[in-house]
This record gives structure tokens, C-alpha cells and sequence, in this order.
């Protein structure tokens, strides 16, 4: 038997600079990013080196935005894929976000199907850092058992489905 809190839900991983890196070319290099989920501050600083505007400091998505913003560029917390699809919906700016692949099968996806949803798949999955109280384990292996997609509105890439070499 396994004891409860194996199976807690926990959605601390962090995104590696090499998930924005692999689409940096794609992220339109006029606007200003709001990267809305702030985990350990790391993944806005990222975006910042790659020479991106980047607006990225902890504030509560569903209930605050900065003033100033024009896409959101972000690896939102999986448990609340449903909520951060109706803000988004909300919001009606462009964005690129990273979810699970399976994501695109749920109801509350299928409300984008007449919206130009885009989707771009990695060559390889994302490889995401789990933190537990804000430290990565230490018997931690950056392995992920999962695909995941950049889900894309309103960015004007010249394929509906774009998979990166």
C-alpha cells in the first residue's frame, strides 16, 4: 500500500529554459510577455535573457493582471487547465502556453475549436524540475512520462500544427 500523499496533486515543475529556447523563433519579438505563472521566478527570467520584454511577478492570474501586456507566453499549473482556459477565453490576447497533449481532448478545449487554436509539438518532451517546498527533491531525475504541446491563439504562425526539428 502506498501511503496517501504519493498521490497528492502537486504542480511545482518548473519550465526549463530550453522549452522557450526551442521556440523562441516563434514568440513574436515586438510585443510585451506577460509570463503569468510565477513558480520560482526562473522561467520569466529566462524568456528576459532570450531578449523578450517579459513582465513576470507573482500575482494571482484569475484575478489580477499587469497593466501593461500583450501576450502571455507561460507554462500554467496542469491541475487548473480548465480555469486558465476560461481566463484566457477572458482575456482574448494572444498566448502560447504549455500543456499536456491530451489537453486538446477535453470539453473545455473543444470551446476554441472555431477560434484558431494552433498547436506546436517538441521534437523531444519537455523535461520539466519538480519542486516540493521549494527544493528540488533530491532523489529528483529530470525525467517527464508525458508529452506536452505549446498551445498557440492568436500568434499567426503560417501552419495550424507545427512540429519543431
Amino acid at each position: 500500500m502506498y501511503p496517501p500523499k504519493a498521490f497528492l496533486k502537486h504542480d511545482d515543475y518548473m519550465t526549463p529554459k530550453s522549452a522557450w529556447e526551442n521556440i523562441q523563433h516563434l514568440i513574436p519579438k515586438d510585443k510585451i510577455i506577460w509570463e503569468a505563472f510565477y513558480g520560482d521566478g526562473k522561467s520569466g527570467g529566462y524568456l528576459t535573457e532570450l531578449g523578450f520584454d517579459v513582465v513576470h511577478r507573482q500575482i494571482d492570474f484569475f484575478t489580477e493582471e499587469p497593466d501593461n501586456w500583450d501576450i502571455i507566453v507561460s507554462n500554467p499549473p496542469f491541475s487548473k487547465s480548465k480555469e486558465v482556459m476560461k481566463q484566457l477565453e477572458k482575456y482574448d490576447k494572444p498566448f502560447i502556453i504549455i500543456m499536456p497533449s491530451p489537453k486538446i481532448n477535453t470539453s473545455y478545449f473543444r470551446v476554441w475549436k472555431d477560434k484558431s487554436l494552433q498547436i506546436i509539438i517538441p521534437k523531444t518532451r519537455i523535461h520539466f524540475t519538480k519542486l516540493v517546498d521549494g527544493k528540488v527533491p533530491e532523489n529528483w531525475k529530470s525525467a517527464c512520462n508525458f508529452d506536452c504541446f505549446y498551445y498557440c491563439y492568436k500568434i499567426g504562425l503560417e501552419q495550424d500544427i507545427n512540429w519543431l526539428n
